[in-house]
């Protein structure tokens, strides 16, 4: 089995235990892939947010497309699922560098994962992936781990229940994934915006047509950034902007933010916290069927967990954990060491990001990924020399 090399730097422990980690996915039937380092940058974007730029490395073709190194695989496999034309269901796994700035870690670092797409036991699939990824890390000598859990369809659901315009919503989202206060949500109305016009303008407008805009116009001008902002940033913020004039400003109001409040803050093993969400809906006097059927897959998902071995009660929901990247549609999850620290897995579902990549139908998917570095050193004696020299 070759193990593709990340600058030199796998080696030892590391290099054994990638290939023992893919030697695993690949024998619960998933198919190895590596899909190319090179990427468009737009999906990156578009599904990321701007923010991404700033910490992935592009560069341009000769025909001036923006490409850029590989930050991450599940959307590029995701595209190698779609080229192939495949319109039945197809597991994968992989391994090989990422690069992406970090502020603590190298630059460039080895991941692997596996992405199930197609699947349509949505519940099953989703057990699956989290157990293969428990196994793989026992495998590494890493049984002692915490996982935490959480269902972006459920919150997502809740929000819609509540009718909470799309801009606030979506403000919402990101504020619960960044852990900040929902203040910036509350009362949103603002006063009347300098750029009123422009923001009418654009309201409802093709988001790449108005980014190329904005570029356009600073590139005129000779201007490369405003204010510490890139022109797609600016063109991002304006976009949010005229969303929310377009519905009025408005945000999250007392009622609606107390009810948000309550889910952030439900914490426990997954039948407690369902538990705990039915009486919040209860309470709150919410009649959805969207957002009845996503508790029942979070309860469903918990009951094929249970039957495949996994020790549920040692798991921990949380309604404050959302991720940030608008492809996640419900369960999401994360595995860290028990003493807490940096991800070792990460992971989850999500269904719409084919049919944005291009696919004509909503295809299933779900998945996860691994960071080597940080379940197994690539040189722990070299490691500790250079940690005693200071």
């Amino acid at each position: 089995m070759t193990i593709p090399e990340a600058g030199g730097a796998i080696a030892g422990a590391q290099s054994q235990g990638a290939a023992r980690l893919l030697a695993h996915f690949q024998g619960a039937g998933y198919g190895s892939v590596m899909p190319p380092v090179l990427q468009p940058v737009e999906p990156f974007l578009e599904l990321s947010g701007e923010d991404i730029r700033r910490r992935i490395f592009v560069t341009q073709d000769a025909g001036g497309t923006e490409l850029c190194l590989r930050p991450e695989f599940t959307i590029p496999v995701c595209r190698h699922h779609l080229a192939r034309g495949a319109g039945s269901a197809a597991d994968y796994s992989y391994l090989g560098p990422v690069f992406r700035l970090g502020r603590d870690e190298p630059d460039e670092f080895l991941q692997a994962g596996i992405e199930s797409i197609g699947r349509t036991d949505t519940p099953a699939a989703d057990a699956e992936v989290l157990g293969l990824a428990l196994d793989g890390l026992a495998s590494l000598g890493r049984g002692d781990v915490a996982v935490r859990l959480g269902d972006m369809g459920v919150i997502d659901a809740l929000l819609d229940a509540l009718a909470v315009p799309a801009a606030a919503k979506r403000r919402t989202l990101r504020a619960i994934a960044a852990g900040r206060s929902l203040d910036e949500v509350t009362n949103g109305a603002t006063t009347e915006d300098p750029h009123a016009g422009l923001l009418a303008a654009i309201q409802g407008q093709d988001p790449k047509g108005v980014r190329a805009f904005v570029e356009d116009v600073l590139s005129i001008a000779g201007i490369s950034r405003v204010g510490g902002r890139s022109a797609g940033e600016i063109a991002e913020r304006f976009l949010s902007k005229a969303a929310a004039q377009a519905s009025g400003g408005a945000g999250l109001n007392a009622q609606n933010r107390a009810i948000v409040e309550r889910y952030r803050a439900i914490a426990g093993e997954p039948d407690a916290a369902a538990a705990a969400i039915r009486d919040l809906i209860r309470a709150a006097g919410l009649d959805h069927p969207p957002l009845d059927e996503a508790l029942a897959l979070f309860e469903e998902r918990t009951g094929f967990m249970a039957a495949r071995g996994l020790a549920v009660e040692r798991f921990g929901f949380s309604g404050g954990f959302a991720r940030n990247l608008d492809y996640y549609t419900g369960f999401i999850f994360e595995v860290t060491a028990l003493q807490g620290g940096s991800p070792l897995v990460g992971g989850g579902r999500y269904d719409g990001l084919l049919q944005h990549l291009g696919s004509p139908v909503p295809v299933p998917a779900v998945g996860c990924a691994v960071w080597l570095s940080r379940v197994v050193p690539a040189d722990p004696a070299k490691s500790s020399e250079e940690t005693s020299r200071g």
